[in-house]
Order: C-alpha cells, then structure tokens, then sequence
C-alpha cells in the first residue's frame, strides 16, 4: 500500500548486479575466496605435513640393529632386531625385548656407525 508500483518496478534484474553481459563473472568472483582459502591451507598446513610424514617415513625405513630409539609412548631402549617390514625388536631394559610397530617409533637417539673393514679387523686380532 505505502509502496508504490514504480519503486518496485526499478531495481535491475540482471543477474551478479554487474550488467548484461557480464553476469557469469559474478559467479566466478563467488568462489574466488573459497579457492584462495584453499590454496592457503595446502601451503600453510597440507604441504609441510606431507613433507614431515615423508620424513619419518624414510627415518623409519633406515632403522638397524643398535639403534636406540624413542616410542610413541615414551620408552627408549635399542634395536636389537628387525623382524619385518612392519615391526622391529626393542630391547628396553636387560633382557626384556618387545616387538614395536616401525611407525609407532617418534625418534631416533643415537645411530649407530656401520663397522668398516679396516676397524673389524683389527678388533678381531685384539681379541685373539
């Protein structure tokens, strides 16, 4: 009643608020935040991540005998073997050996040195 007829007939009706011609690029201008939001959380929190668990990934692959390790639940103790792909053998105390799941190994303490040649010879005519 208080509105007249043309006030209402007055507003544009094309789509976007941009013109004739140009209204699919309204809808492109929409999901530009939503694609820089994106792009920003792949190279903020995606991508490092990624890098890290590649990382460990390969820590874990390079795990041998005699090396003392830290687990996912605190405990630290030696390699004293590697049983599979998937699991090694923990000594984490004197004569206590447990099985541990690769993955679940957070950290490495000490490697240790691969014996060369020339150093295991000597220890063996040490020894004798």
């Amino acid at each position: 009643m208080f509105i007249s007829e043309a006030f209402a007939q007055a507003t544009d009706a094309a789509p976007g608020g941009l013109g004739g011609g140009l209204g699919g690029l309204g809808g492109l201008a929409q999901f530009a935040p939503l694609v820089l939001i994106f792009v920003v959380f792949y190279f903020l929190l995606i991508r490092p991540q990624q890098k890290k668990m590649k990382q460990h990934r390969e820590m874990v692959s390079q795990l041998k005998r005699g090396d003392r390790v830290v687990t996912s639940g605190g405990i630290v103790g030696t390699v004293t073997k590697v049983v599979s792909d998937t699991e090694v053998q923990v000594e984490i105390a004197e004569n206590v050996r447990v099985r541990v799941i690769r993955s679940s190994i957070t950290d490495i303490v000490a490697k240790t040195e691969p014996a060369s040649n020339g150093n295991a010879k000597e220890e063996t005519a040490k020894g004798e």
